[in-house]
């Protein structure tokens, strides 16, 4: 299905990839290392696409576009640089991480080195509001991992944080690459602003499937199952089952009362890194018993509607279709 939809930005794809692989250089022994294990793999190059379709729904793709592509992927890819130091975190999209590799300190500057090519990036792009967008990102993303971690001296169970969380730190950055794509394509004043709405809710939409994923036995994503809630992370599915009423178990040898306290106490446990791995475990068979899962994909589905008809508004039918499968590809991808 990728290839599918990249198929109308094939070439532009191409030329992106080439400006972001000689960005992501350095005459630094160490430093080359680290950017070179950062790039050996360029993945499914998501948030690129986006910028480039959201660009070609006005028709045009300049050089401007491919540089603020580039540009907004190092940010993210700093921003996971960082994130990987913050969570303590060994893996990352299935290969070790840069701070696993070298240490912590080297790793928070290999993040530093990648946002000022950012950076870089963007100033090619010879544009003040692009820029400014880039900044605003930078911000966000520090704001929701600051949040994040606030978050885990909440005891109470509301979504609300958690959507707060995943708003700054994934839907943002979805928002910015539909944005920046199409106002440097030319869209106008309208579609751009549909286009980062279709982002923001894609990038939802996004983040809920990575949430799901730490639930589900038969997928090999690269992290262990319950690795979320080793790192004191609370998400939806297991946000659901915590605060709704409990309902009998056939068979428990405890009331559905005194089954729910315990679980929430161990939920506490996890958001102050107290709980064990086999009251992880516990705490995820749980959310699953409880329709977390089936909750999670439901409310996916839910915002994967929302954004599938803001599509209906434009009237180029190539990418329009592109889009509504990207949307689809982020709702139903398997890793």
């Amino acid at each position: 299905m990728l290839e599918k939809i990249q198929t109308p930005i094939a070439a532009e794809l191409q030329r992106y990839v080439a400006i972001f692989q000689e960005a992501m250089n350095s005459d630094n022994e160490l430093l080359a290392s680290a950017l070179a294990h950062i790039t050996r793999r360029l993945g499914k190059m998501m948030r690129p696409t986006l910028v480039l379709l959201s660009a070609r729904v006005a028709g045009r793709i300049g050089d401007d576009v491919l540089h603020a592509a580039a540009g907004l992927e190092m940010l993210h890819t700093a921003s996971l640089v960082h994130d990987d130091v913050v969570d303590e975190s060994a893996m990352r999209r299935g290969q070790r991480s840069v701070n696993a590799i070298f240490d912590n300190k080297a790793a928070v500057l290999v993040g530093d080195f990648i946002t000022s090519k950012a950076l870089t990036e963007l100033a090619l792009t010879r544009n003040i509001d692009v820029v400014g967008r880039m900044a605003w990102l930078g911000q966000t993303l520090a704001d929701g991992e600051l949040e994040q971690l606030a978050n885990t001296q909440l005891t109470t169970f509301d979504e609300a944080p958690y959507y707060s969380v995943i708003a700054k730190k994934t839907a943002a950055l979805f928002s910015s690459c539909a944005y920046i794509g199409a106002m440097l394509g030319g869209a106008d004043a309208a579609a751009v602003a549909t286009l980062e709405r279709f982002g923001h809710l894609t990038g939802l939409c996004f983040q809920m499937r990575d949430d799901i994923f730490d639930f589900d036995e038969t997928l090999d994503v690269g992290k262990p199952k319950g690795n979320d809630m080793q790192e004191g992370k609370l998400t939806l599915p297991v946000l659901y089952a915590l605060a709704k009423t409990a309902t009998p178990n056939a068979g428990a040898a405890s009331t559905p009362a005194t089954e729910h306290a315990y679980f929430r106490r161990l939920a506490l446990k996890v958001r102050v890194h107290e709980a064990s791995r086999l009251e992880i475990q516990e705490l995820v068979d749980f959310t699953v018993r409880s329709g977390g899962v089936a909750y999670a994909k439901a409310e996916m589905c839910r915002l994967r509607d929302e954004a599938v008809a803001l599509l209906a508004s434009f009237a180029n039918n190539e990418i329009t279709n592109a889009l509504r499968l990207y949307l689809d590809f982020v709702v139903e991808r398997q890793s």
